[in-house]
């Protein structure tokens, strides 16, 4: 599994791990992706998607507003 977010392209960033002596080592901060099977709203079908929470977060006040949305279509390649 990639760990980039389908919907929103969040990645895996770089940073500094740093004590308390100020020495810098470098880490990987992972976004919080889940695999999950959610419903397209416009064609009815289950698609399985790697999303980002803050995207699932996103797609549930969508749901909840009633807007009209297409999964396939906001899928970044």
């Amino acid at each position: 599994m990639s760990r980039v977010c389908q919907i929103t392209g969040q990645k895996t960033s770089s940073g500094c791990t740093v004590s308390h002596s100020k020495r810098q080592v470098k880490r990987q901060v992972f976004s919080n992706l889940q695999s999950k099977r959610l419903l397209n709203p416009a064609t009815g079908r289950m698609m399985r998607l790697t999303v980002s929470t803050s995207a699932l977060k996103t797609l549930a006040k969508w749901q909840r507003a009633g807007k009209k949305y297409d999964l396939s279509k906001l899928i970044k390649n």
